[in-house]
């Protein structure tokens, strides 16, 4: 899922593999560094990884940064 405002885009991802906090800590530093990104919100739980950027993120770009911290990209939500 993909939303578009005037100034951001909120996108959910779908990520494999996160159990705990600290999966959710290392998704969400690697996506943080990606340029543009301003907010990324992961949750274990429901596998959800919720990113604000200032402009739509390449898909490969994610996923990179996803599969450094260990983990996979499914896709979207």
């Amino acid at each position: 899922m993909t939303a578009e405002t005037d100034t951001q885009t909120t996108t959910v991802y779908r990520v494999t593999g996160m159990t705990c906090g600290h999966c959710e800590g290392a998704v969400t530093s690697e996506i943080a560094a990606l340029p543009g990104v301003t907010s990324v919100k992961a949750v274990a739980a429901s596998g959800e990884v919720t990113v604000v950027s200032a402009a739509p993120l390449a898909d490969e770009d994610v996923r990179a940064a996803v599969d450094e911290a260990g983990y996979e990209l499914a896709g979207r939500a």
